[in-house]
């Protein structure tokens, strides 16, 4: 399985998730903070890909191995990407990052994919 992990500021649209995820093609589901889940730009984003959300416990981010480092988010999740560390813990023990972080244009989202045999 691939999921996308995706990290995103409050005023980030659809179009600024799109832009940094980039090709949907085989992806299983999106993952995010469970405290993101609820986003509107998110539940529109994910109608429009057709794809599920997995709201990722804020305690299974934090020290999941991530590739790069955004400065703010070891303070709020205790992980250096919530990108990758959200598509680390849906894709469960021994995931592995296939996409490191990217940002989308605007600066408002990022993405990773990582795949795994699932939970």
């Amino acid at each position: 399985m691939k999921i996308a992990g995706l990290g995103f500021r409050s005023m980030a649209t659809p179009s600024s998730l799109r832009a940094a995820l980039g090709d949907t093609a085989g992806l299983t589901a999106l993952a995010t903070p469970e405290d993101k889940a609820g986003a509107a730009a998110l539940l529109d984003f994910a109608a429009e890909v057709n794809l599920p959300i997995r709201a990722i416990p804020l305690a299974d981010l934090a020290g999941q191995p991530t590739e790069t480092l955004s400065p703010a988010q070891p303070l709020r999740y205790g992980a250096g990407s919530v990108a990758e560390a959200s598509a680390l813990a849906a894709c469960g023990p021994g995931a592995k990052l296939i996409v490191p972080r990217r940002v989308s244009d605007d600066g408002m989202a990022t993405a990773a994919i990582a795949e795994g045999l699932g939970q």
